[in-house]
């Protein structure tokens, strides 16, 4: 994180609210989240967690990192600029843009400036540009959609407070993963149980994949869950 004490320092008026970026994630569990899919994640969240309407526009590899929140104005960066003064080596900065596609939030510059930071990566709820430069390379950008019109700078907007990315509550803090399909957020609390739940549901599923392989699928289930399900 940038050191400022003017940049950096908590204000509590509405609108213009930041507070300090919530400590980091365990590097351990990090990686163990690393290595599973989002949608196994998500299956053993109750399938509730998750966002919808946020694409890649990466060449798409794992992003896992603790969230560093932002809610702007529609169609305006200056507090983005700020948040990034908030922003340290593996977060992942969460912008909630309201959806937004009227006016880019960032582009190239703002991106190259965020992985130059060290951030795993960026979720814009809102438009982003230079989208060419984006696909070309591998640091991780998920965004609502794409327009050529820049953003203004006037704010307000706030810092690492709860936000909505894709329908999906972030606080400050959470754990943010995503790959091709998609985008989760998990509280640091919740993280070791859901991984363990995840990697149990990824070994059953090996498990399953070997019997289609093998031709000894059992799908009797099908019959007793129509039964149920008839009454």
């Amino acid at each position: 994180m940038t050191e400022t004490n003017e940049a950096t320092r908590p204000i509590s008026t509405p609108g213009w609210r930041r507070y300090p970026s919530a400590p980091q994630a365990d590097p351990a569990v990090l990686a163990s989240l690393r290595t599973l899919p989002v949608a196994l994640l998500s299956d053993n969240m109750a399938r509730l967690s998750g966002s919808y309407g946020l694409l890649p526009y990466h060449q798409v590899k794992p992003m896992v990192g603790t969230a560093v929140t932002v809610h702007t104005r529609a169609g305006d960066n200056l507090i983005i600029h700020r948040s990034f003064d908030f922003c340290r080596p593996g977060d992942v900065l969460v912008i909630d843009g309201d959806g937004d596609l009227s006016q880019a939030l960032l582009g190239e510059i703002m991106a190259t400036y965020a992985e130059k930071l060290g951030l795993a990566g960026l979720v814009v709820d809102g438009a982003i540009r230079d989208s060419y430069a984006f696909r070309k390379r591998d640091f991780p950008c998920y965004a609502r959609g794409v327009t050529h019109k820049g953003p203004y700078k006037v704010g307000p907007g706030e810092i690492n407070v709860p936000v909505s990315a894709g329908g999906m509550l972030v606080c400050p803090g959470d754990i943010v993963v995503g790959d091709e399909d998609g985008l989760v957020a998990i509280s640091q609390a919740d993280a070791p149980a859901v991984i363990l739940l995840a990697q149990a549901q990824q070994r059953k599923e090996e498990e399953t994949l070997r019997r289609i392989a093998a031709g000894t699928l059992d799908r009797a289930w099908i019959a007793a869950q129509e039964k149920k399900m008839m009454g």
